[in-house]
């Protein structure tokens, strides 16, 4: 009896085997990606190494990756107290720490390669350091947002000062908009430069409404624009209501990136929203991103590329809510999110810069958490 049902058992095993009724059990297959699935991203808690010479991070800004998969910080030594800098101090205070230099450049496994930044002769130094970027000849542009800051900087990679366009103010006129002032910027808070033409285009930004151009090398204006391309107007209430038409007039022109179909996306952070322009100025398309928020952060600080061919999704940080959103470039649509708030590795505390390397895996750069972190497209 017990043999005969031992055969019974083995012939149904070996006939489920041949239908493929195990076969799934044993050997299973990968469900086909849906066409519209978001990427996954998981947290590097071991990147970046840490830092030499006992340095500490001031607030971190923003964060940029250049053609070599460097990724570059632009810091605030300023943003730190006494207790964060002790051995720096004289007398010294504690053992911990000495203040890092405002631009850092790593390697891909988080390794700093460089540092330098900071006051010197020929240039005026923002007073609130803000945005980085490193260009096609390599580079690297730097701006500030603070209320006297009306220039952008120029330098080479190791940090030799080669340009700088518009002058920083006296006290006096601390926070004094001038959208029509085409030699001078007012708080710009982030520039790209297109290798196409060698323009710098800017976010201008904190006090100024506007998109300016410039020539790169020589620093000539060449031609700006407002939100919808209409003529930027200081003037403007910057009050926004969520339930209102939307608003004609930039309200802080946060970042601005170009995609690989010279598409320039202009971040209009407390407006929550994303414009789209050609590199002419002409209003395309625009995106809300969470438009109900009405926190003062806004939802929308910067914006990264994934790095097919196509770029086919578009990566928003959004400051307000703590999340990263992920759009399909082309239709705009929100396909998904993630974040949270809070200190440990994965989470942020006001994210605020936003970049992607050439493998799809995102940098972030927080301005109070004093950190940048990696995550690794999965």
């Amino acid at each position: 009896m017990k043999r005969s049902l031992f055969r019974l058992v083995l012939g149904l095993s070996v006939a489920m085997v041949c239908s493929g009724a195990l076969h799934a059990r044993s050997a299973p297959l990968a469900a086909p990606a849906a066409s519209n699935a978001a990427p996954k991203f998981e947290v590097d808690p071991f990147w970046p190494k840490p830092l030499p010479h006992n340095w500490v991070l001031g607030q971190a800004p923003s964060v940029f990756v250049d053609a070599q998969d460097h990724v570059w910080i632009i810091t605030r030594p300023r943003t730190l107290t006494r207790n964060d800098i002790g051995a720096s101090l004289t007398p010294q205070t504690s053992e911990c720490c000495v203040p890092a230099p405002p631009v850092i450049e790593f390697d891909e496994n988080g390794n700093v390669l460089q540092a330098w930044g900071g006051p010197g002769k020929g240039y005026e130094w923002p007073e609130t350091e803000h945005g980085i970027t490193v260009d096609h000849k390599g580079n690297v542009w730097i701006g500030g947002s603070g209320g006297r800051d009306r220039q952008i900087l120029k330098f080479t990679n190791d940090g030799k000062f080669l340009l700088q366009i518009g002058h920083q103010l006296p006290e006096s006129q601390k926070n004094a908009a001038n959208s029509a002032d085409t030699d001078n910027l007012a708080a710009p808070a982030n520039m790209l430069v297109d290798a196409k033409t060698n323009e710098v285009y800017v976010a201008d930004g904190y006090v100024n409404r506007r998109v300016i151009v410039f020539d790169a090398d020589t620093g000539h204006y060449k031609r700006q624009w407002g939100a919808y391309g209409n003529p930027p107007e200081d003037g403007a209430p910057r009050t926004r209501d969520p339930k209102s038409v939307p608003s004609q007039q930039f309200n802080i022109v946060h970042s601005i990136k170009m995609s690989n179909d010279r598409t320039v996306y202009a971040i209009d952070r407390y407006n929550n929203r994303v414009q789209l322009f050609t590199p002419d100025g002409k209003f395309l398309r625009e995106a809300f991103i969470a438009r109900d928020t009405t926190d003062s952060r806004g939802t929308a600080s910067d914006v990264a590329f994934s790095p097919d061919r196509d770029q086919r999704f578009l990566y928003v940080a959004d400051a307000a809510n703590y999340k990263i959103r992920i759009l399909d470039r082309a239709t705009l649509q929100v396909l998904g999110s993630f974040g949270r708030q809070g200190y440990y590795a994965g989470q942020w505390h006001w994210l605020h810069g936003l970049a992607t390397d050439s493998k799809g895996n995102l940098y972030t750069s927080e301005s109070q958490g004093n950190r940048v972190q990696r995550f690794v497209v999965k």
